[in-house]
């Protein structure tokens, strides 16, 4: 089967198309002819050596990806041959909280991902995908809408009526822009370029601020909110924005770290203590979080915005391109 492997974590040259054995499911697992896989920023750090756990010798990269069900192992009960699936991030987090060692269940990194004709998945560790989308659709949802269901509904415990922040428009902030206008919440929408704004408008963002032309963008944000500040903060930016974050929301509001893609400064802990902040960590999420999201996606009808679909011969420019951070929404890759 035609496979890549990352031959080494010093950049895009480590990626190497392979010719590898099928894999067959064993007890407990099913296998899976992958249609379409999608990028994530994690994925190009562990490719230049960038992410904070090296993953494994010769690893399968892509942690997201989604196609048909073609075997099952014994005492496999949820899923038959022809089922359409997609896999989860994490293969050993079913329900509840996560323990130490979910992160070594990480597709892409700790175990072989999705970018290879046919896969080999834990039982526990596969959802059922919407009927409504493609397959190059729902390769969106493992990482980077679940991560943003996580900090808005599971974290958030988001309701109808409150103002959420989200910051730039990669996937995740895509994504959590999408779920808050579903559940009937107000969205400021932040990005350095109008023409991108424009297009988070078009997917229902309430407010826009440009913060290359603002750069106190938290002051305007709290003046949308006419000086109460923002319920909830899908915080991609790290420390580099996670002051700003704080001085955006309200007293008691809600901030879900999730990104560094603004580089490191200090955090002042006096203005988590003054705000009475609730801070979270979100790392993806788990099987029943998944299954949870595409039930809600599936009566609402949404659908993930994918910015372009790569061929698999592509899949290096595929991995620039997402490094341009030109797009607006995911990076797909056709299987």
């Amino acid at each position: 089967m035609r496979a890549y492997q990352l031959k080494s974590q010093t950049g895009l040259d480590g990626l190497e198309r392979m010719e590898l054995p099928e894999p067959r499911p064993a007890r407990g697992q099913i296998a899976i002819r992958v249609a379409a896989c999608s990028l994530n920023y994690r994925d190009l750090a562990i490719a230049t050596g960038a992410y904070r756990q090296p993953a494994k010798p010769s690893v399968i990269p892509l942690s997201d990806g989604a196609g048909e069900v073609i075997g099952v192992g014994p005492d496999v009960a949820r899923f038959k041959v022809g089922d359409r699936v997609a896999g989860c991030f994490f293969q050993d987090w079913d329900a509840g909280e996560p323990n130490a060692y979910v992160q070594n269940s990480a597709l892409g990194g700790a175990r072989d991902g999705m970018l290879a004709e046919v896969v080999v998945l834990e039982e526990r560790g596969v959802v059922h995908i919407p009927a409504h989308m493609s397959f190059e659709e729902a390769a969106t949802l493992p990482c980077a809408a679940l991560t943003a269901w996580h900090a808005l509904i599971e974290h958030g415990r988001l309701i109808p009526g409150q103002t959420i922040l989200v910051q730039g428009t990669g996937g995740v902030s895509i994504f959590a822009l999408q779920i808050a206008r579903m559940m009937g919440a107000e969205v400021i929408a932040t990005s350095s370029s109008d023409e991108k704004l424009a297009r988070a408008k078009a997917l229902g963002a309430n407010h826009l601020i440009n913060y290359r032309m603002q750069p106190d963008w938290e002051k305007r944000a709290v003046e949308i909110t006419g000086g109460r500040g923002v319920d909830q903060v899908v915080e991609v930016g790290g420390p580099g924005t996670f002051a700003k974050s704080l001085a955006a929301i309200r007293v008691g509001g809600k901030i879900s770290q999730i990104g560094v893609l603004a580089g490191m400064a200090e955090v002042n802990p006096a203005m988590i203590l003054a705000k009475r902040a609730n801070v979270q960590g979100i790392s993806v999420g788990s099987t029943r979080m998944f299954e949870a999201m595409n039930r809600a996606f599936s009566v609402n009808g949404l659908k993930p915005v994918v910015d372009h679909a790569f061929s698999f011969d592509q899949t290096v420019e595929a991995y620039r391109h997402l490094k341009a951070g030109a797009h607006f929404g995911k990076v797909v890759i056709r299987i």
